[in-house]
């Protein structure tokens, strides 16, 4: 694993965190699963690019299905 992939990792698991305590308190599924999502994904995906199309698509998607 390389530095720019844990840097990755540990920045997508803090927005996933973030994600997670939103969505428990507002009671709303979506951003909770995306926000284990976002704390599960960097573990799975070791390349850097897609390490972060794959955080970035589950940061965006709460935002895109609110609307």
């Amino acid at each position: 694993m390389s530095t720019a992939a844990l840097l990755w990792g540990v920045v997508a698991g803090a927005v996933g965190a973030g994600y997670c305590l939103y969505g428990r308190r507002q009671r709303a599924a979506i951003p909770l699963l995306c926000g284990l999502g976002l704390m599960v994904v960097p573990a799975l995906i070791d390349d850097t690019l897609w390490l972060g199309l794959a955080c970035a698509g589950l940061a965006a998607l709460p935002l895109v299905l609110r609307r």
